[in-house]
C-alpha cells in the first residue's frame, strides 16, 4: 500500500560516524578489565538515562579517555552508591556500534521514499522552515512535542517559546496518570516520583500488580531487601509467580482484572472487623459512613467468586496489613494502566492506605521534599491560543496533564475537529512501541505534514521521521539539575565525560540553533548550557564547579517534618481540608464518589490474557540492542502453565506466533517458556522485544511484540488513560503469512 510517508528502514548512512564507536566496543569487549589498573581513571559526575529514577552515578574513564564504566554516587539517596544492571550497563549506550551519528532527511530517488545524510545546517534549516510554514497557516499551537527524558525538557522549551504548549509524554496516559488523579482526590496531592514510600521502616508491603526486583526501581528495590532481612511482611498480589512473590508471606495468584473486588473485600474487613486505624481516620479523613455503607456486601465471600482468592486468605492478608498499620504500604504501583477503570482502582488504594493510617506515618509514606531551582532569566512565552485540554473535547475532565491518545485522535484529519495537529517533534520516545492501536498511530503519521524525530538510535519511530536528529548519550552531554524529591532535598549534575561520537549533538545545542534560526534568540541567552546550569547553581549556594566534584548535594528540610506528629492538626489540599473516602468531585462530574467493581470481558474460547511486565535489566524498548544489556537478556518469552501446554502440545524453547482477539499476529515468533508461576487462563511475555528495524543488529527479530498485540484499548473517562490489558491471545505453531518482515 502507498503511503503519504513510508517507513523506512534506517540505512548505514545514519551510521557512518561510528567507525569510532564499534572500535572502542570491540577493544572493551576483548581486553574487558586490562586498562583499569588502580590510580588510572577520571571521574565525571552524571545521573542516569537509562529509567526514570535518575540515580545519580560516577563515570569512570581509563587512563587513554575512554569510557570504561559507570558507578554509583554513595551521596545519591536515589541509589545509595548501588546501581541496577541498567545502570552499570548505560555506557553499552555510548559504545552501540548502532547508533545514530548523522542528521538524516527523507527523500524520494527512483520513486521510493529514503534518506540520504545531511550537514546539521541543512537539517536544522528543514526544521526550522517547516515550523514556521506549520505557524503561518495553522498557527504554533498545530506543532506538538511527543517527549520522554531529558531531550523533552530540553524541545519543551522550544515548543513554548515558538508558541505552543502542545507537549505530551505517553508515561502519562500509558503508565502512572491515574494514581497522580487518585491520588490528589483522595490526599490533595500527587504522588511524583520516587514515591514517598518509606519502605525501609515498613513492617508490612503489599505489592498488587507491583513487580519490585524486576522493575528496577532502585531504592524502593534496595529498602525492600534490608526491610525482609528485617522481618518484615510482603504480600504479593499477581497472577504470576514474580520475583518478591518468592519471598512474600501471602502470594495470591489472583484473576486477572479482578483487582478491585480484592481491594473492596478488604476494605470491608478492615471496617467491619473494626481494624482500621479509628484515630486517624476520625481526625484526618471524611466519608467513613458512606464507604462502610458502600462496602457492606463486597464481603471476602462475594470477593472469592470474582478473584478465586479464598476468603481466608483475603482476611488473613487484610488482618496481616492492620497488625503492622501504620508501618503499613499498599504500594500504589507505577504502571497502572490496566483495565479502563484504573483511577477508580488507584481511589481504592489510596483509600485502604488512609484507613491503614499510613499516609505521613513513619513505615507508610513520608512528607518528601525537593529542592527547586530558579528558572534562568527568559523572556515570558507566548500565550497560546488553544492548548491541549482544547484537545480534549470535554473528555477526561481530571486530567492534570496531556493524554497521547487525544494527541493521535487530533492528529486524524475529521469534521468537526477544531483543534488539529499538523505536525510533530518525537523526542526520545519510541512511538510505534509505546502507543497502542497501531493502526491509529500509522493513520495519524500518514495525516501529519512534518515529523522531526530526536532520537539516539534508529527506533521504529526514526522510520517515519522526515528529518532524524542524532542526539549524543547522556554520558556525553550537560542536562538539567536533577532535583527529585526525596527524604531531603537533593539535587545532582548531569555533565559530558566524553565528546559526541559521530556528528551526534546535544538536545540543548539543537534547540539553541533552531530557536535562532527562527527568531526566538531571547529565549536561548547563553553560548552553552552549562551558563544556566552554573546560574542556577549560585542561587541555591552551589556552583557548576562545585557540583563537578561532589557529583550530588544533599540539603537540609526546610518545610514540614518527615512523618505526622501524633495527634498533630494537618489540612489536606481537597475541598474538605480532609482525606475523602467519598469524592464529591467524581459525584459532581458524574463519576462514581466511590469505587465499584466492575467486571471486565473474558476470553474467548482457546485464548488467554496477554499479561506483560518488565526484565531488570531492560526499560521499555529502548535497551533491547544495548549490548551490555542483550548479554543478560537478549529476547523475551512467553510464559505458558503447563496445563495451557499440555493442550496446545507445545514444549519448552519451542516457536510460536501470538494472534489477538482482533486477528492480529505479532510479527516475529516467541520462544515458549512452560512453567507453573502463570495461572493457566493467562500468557505473560516481557515488553520492549520484537524489533523490527535491521539496524537494530542486537535487538532485530528477537522475541515478540506485545505492543502490536494490544488493539483493545478501554479509556478511562476521569483522566484519559489507556488499559492496555484488555487484550487475549491464542497460538499459531505454523509460521502465518502475515508475519513476512519487508
Amino acid at each position: 500500500m502507498t503511503t503519504r510517508r513510508d517507513f523506512i528502514k534506517i540505512s548505514a548512512l545514519g551510521l557512518g560516524g561510528l567507525t569510532l564507536g564499534a572500535g572502542v566496543y570491540s577493544y572493551l569487549k576483548a581486553n574487558p578489565y586490562e586498562h583499569l589498573m588502580p590510580g588510572n581513571f577520571a571521574r565525571i559526575p552524571t545521573y542516569c538515562e537509562v529509567c526514570f529514577w535518575k540515580c545519580a552515578g560516577w563515570v569512570e574513564k581509563d587512563q587513554d579517555g575512554r569510557i570504561a564504566k559507570v558507578i554509583g554516587n554513595a551521596l545519591d539517596p536515589h541509589c545509595n552508591g548501588r546501581l541496577c544492571p541498567r545502570g552499570t550497563g548505560g555506557v553499552g549506550m555510548y559504545h552501540d556500534p548502532d547508533r545514530l551519528t548523522t542528521p538524516l532527511i527523507r527523500v524520494t530517488e527512483g520513486g521510493k521514499q529514503t534518506y540520504r545524510q545531511a550537514s546539521w545546517d541543512e537539517a536544522l534549516d528543514l526544521v526550522a522552515s517547516k515550523m514556521t510554514e506549520i505557524k503561518e497557516k495553522y498557527g504554533p499551537e498545530a506543532l506538538a512535542l511527543f517527549n520522554h527524558g531529558s531531550a523533552g525538557d530540553h524541545f519543551g522549551h522550544l515548543l513554548k517559546a515558538y508558541g505552543s504548549a502542545n507537549i505530551v509524554a505517553p508515561s502519562y496516559a500509558q503508565c502512572r496518570g491515574p494514581r497522580e488523579v487518585a491520588w490528589k482526590a483522595t490526599y490533595g496531592t500527587t504522588l511524583g516520583s520516587p514515591e514517598p514510600l518509606d519502605i525501609r521502616d515498613t513492617h508490612c508491603l503489599v505489592l498488587i500488580g507491583s513487580h519490585l526486583g524486576e522493575n528496577m526501581h532502585n531504592s524502593q528495590v534496595q529498602e525492600m531487601s534490608d526491610a525482609i532481612d528485617r522481618g518484615a511482611d510482603i504480600i504479593t498480589v499477581d497472577p504470576r509467580y514474580s520475583t518478591v512473590a518468592s519471598k512474600s508471606k501471602f502470594w495470591l495468584p489472583i484473576k486477572p482484572a479482578t483487582d478491585m473486588a480484592l481491594l473492596l473485600a478488604w476494605i470491608h474487613v478492615l471496617i467491619y472487623e473494626d481494624i482500621f486505624d479509628k484515630k486517624y481516620v476520625e481526625k484526618y479523613c471524611t466519608g467513613l459512613d458512606r464507604l462502610k455503607h458502600h462496602v457492606r456486601r463486597m464481603t471476602p465471600e462475594w470477593a472469592y467468586g470474582i478473584t478465586t482468592i479464598k476468603p481466608e486468605v483475603i482476611r488473613q492478608s487484610a488482618r496481616l496489613m492492620a497488625a503492622a498499620a501504620p508501618a503499613t504500604i499498599v504500594h500504589p504501583g507505577r504502571h497502572v494502566t490496566w483495565y479502563g477503570d484504573d483511577t477508580q482502582r488507584s481511589r481504592a488504594i489510596a483509600i485502604l492506605n488512609a484507613l491503614l493510617g499510613a499516609w505521613g506515618r513513619r513505615g507508610g509514606f513520608f512528607f518528601d521534599e525537593k529542592k527547586s531551582l530558579p528558572d534562568f532569566p527568559y523572556p515570558d512565552f507566548p500565550k497560546p491560543k488553544w492548548t491541549w485540554r482544547d484537545m480534549h473535547n470535554g473528555k477526561y475532565p481530571l486530567a492534570g496533564l496531556a493524554v497521547s491518545n487525544a494527541f493521535i485522535d487530533a492528529s486524524i484529519p475529521g469534521e468537526g475537529k477544531g483543534h488539529q495537529l499538523k505536525g510533530w517533534i518525537v523526542a526520545g520516545t519510541n512511538l510505534p512501541l509505546t502507543l497502542p492501536e497501531t493502526n491509529k498511530f500509522l493513520e495519524a503519521v500518514n495525516s501529519l505534514e512534518f515529523i522531526a524525530v530526536v532520537d539516539t538510535m534508529p527506533m521504529e519511530i526514526t522510520g517515519y521521521a522526515d528529518v532524524v536528529l542524532p542526539e549524543c548519550t547522556y554520558l556525553e552531554r550537560y542536562d538539567e539539575i536533577r532535583t527529585s524529591p526525596n527524604r531531603e532535598p537533593v539535587i545532582a549534575l548531569r555533565m559530558p565525560a566524553a565528546e559526541p561520537l559521530g556528528d551526534s549533538k546535544p538536545a540543548s545545542w539543537m534547540v539553541k540553533k533552531l530557536g535562532e534560526k527562527l527568531g526566538l534568540g531571547e529565549f536561548f541567552p547563553y553560548e552553552d548550557y552549562s551558563e544556566v546550569l552554573d546560574w542556577q547553581l549560585k542561587q541555591i549556594g552551589s556552583s557548576l564547579d562545585e557540583m563537578k566534584q561532589i557529583g550530588v548535594k544533599v540539603y537540609e528540610r526546610k518545610g514540614r517534618p518527615l512523618y505526622l506528629k501524633n495527634g498533630e492538626d494537618m489540612s489536606f489540599n481537597t475541598p474538605s481540608g480532609k482525606i475523602e473516602f467519598y469524592s464529591n468531585e467524581f459525584e459532581k462530574l458524574g463519576f462514581d464518589p466511590l469505587p465499584n467493581y466492575t467486571a471486565h470481558p473474558e476470553p474467548p474460547d482457546n485464548f488467554y490474557r496477554l499479561i506483560y511486565g518488565r526484565a531488570p535489566m531492560h526499560t521499555f524498548s529502548r535497551t533491547a540492542n544495548n549490548p551490555n544489556l542483550t548479554d543478560l537478556m537478549d529476547e523475551n518469552n512467553a510464559w505458558v502453565n503447563p496445563k495451557v501446554a499440555k493442550i496446545w502440545r507445545l514444549h519448552n524453547g519451542q516457536e510460536v506466533w501470538l494472534k489477538n482477539q482482533d486477528g492480529v499476529v505479532t510479527t516475529f515468533p516467541i520462544k515458549v517458556r512452560i512453567t507453573e508461576r502463570i495461572r493457566f487462563d493467562s500468557v505473560y511475555m516481557v515488553h520492549g522485544f520484537g524489533h523490527s528495524e535491521k539496524r537494530l543488529s542486537k535487538a532485530f527479530g528477537k522475541g515478540a511484540s506485545d505492543s502490536e498485540l494490544i488493539t483493545n484499548v478501554p479509556i478511562d473517562p476521569i483522566m484519559g488513560g489507556t488499559g492496555l490489558r484488555g487484550n487475549f491471545v491464542t497460538f499459531l505453531i505454523e509460521k502465518p503469512e502475515t508475519a513476512e518482515v519487508g
